[in-house]
């Protein structure tokens, strides 16, 4: 319920701060704008080019010089235009919103390990760039970059993981997960030292609902993990870094307050 103030002809919002971003929200602004941009606008040229023909046809009808052919013509390209632009739009759709109800997924799924004393920041916005999730707890500060994809319709949807490179059933990504990771996690770090100005050592994680991992068999843990959600609090709770509940605490306000600040942009 919206309440206001009647005897006031200005009027500002009670909010002091931006509320924090949602998991998955620069996804749903994306979904937002493929709708009204790729979607909309050439339903309505569509409906145009019917309507003039429509009115084409109206004016044969009551005998008045027309020219139907030519407008029929028109509305026929219009509509196929807007056809192909409609089923391209789909398709982005469709990839869009699975990946947004991954990151919604594993957002909620982070959320239970505010009981361990985690704190949760989801769709961090950076330069071109935004960062799935955020966890800051007393094992230390970690970056997760959601990976959402459509399994296989036969075989056992995995993936394998070196160390260094990420292969989906065998093929190559065509962005470098790891990669993208590490740039994320290198940015939160340099992120936080201007913050606060303490060094911190961020963890980058890569995750993928539904999959399966085959993890490296050889050397010590990689710089980039690459897991199924529901093995990052293990390796979470495995984690060499410490923070304390002060630390923990600060990190999270800056972090905060940076969002919120960029929102408000």
């Amino acid at each position: 319920m919206i309440y206001g103030n009647k005897n006031s002809t200005e009027s500002r919002s009670p909010l002091k701060a931006a509320p924090l971003r949602y998991a998955g929200q620069s996804l749903d602004e994306e979904i937002q704008r493929v709708l009204e941009d790729d979607v909309l606008v050439y339903l309505v040229m569509a409906a145009f080019a019917i309507a003039i023909a429509l009115h084409e046809w109206w004016r044969w009808f009551i005998k008045s010089p027309p020219q139907p052919i030519v407008f029929t013509i028109f509305a026929i390209f219009a509509v196929a235009f807007t056809a192909r632009k409609v089923v391209l739009a789909r398709r982005k759709l469709k990839r869009l919103r699975l990946a947004r109800d991954g990151e919604r997924a594993v957002g909620q799924f982070l959320e239970e390990l505010r009981e361990k004393g985690y704190r949760v920041l989801h769709d961090i916005v950076g330069d071109n760039f935004n960062i799935d999730h955020l966890l800051i707890g007393p094992k230390g500060v970690f970056t997760i970059e959601t990976k959402t994809m459509s399994k296989p319709a036969r075989g056992k949807p995995e993936i394998d993981y070196d160390g260094t490179q990420i292969l989906v059933n065998g093929f190559k990504p065509d962005r470098d997960p790891v990669v993208q990771a590490k740039a994320q996690a290198h940015w939160i770090k340099e992120l936080l030292m201007s913050l606060t100005g303490k060094s911190v050592a961020v963890r980058p994680a890569v995750v993928y609902p539904g999959w399966y991992i085959n993890q490296p068999t050889q050397g010590g843990r990689p710089d980039v993990w690459v897991l199924n959600p529901k093995a990052l609090p293990t390796f979470i709770e495995n984690s060499n870094s410490e923070l304390s509940d002060e630390e923990v605490r600060s990190f999270h306000v800056h972090l905060s307050r940076f969002v919120r600040n960029t929102a408000e942009k």
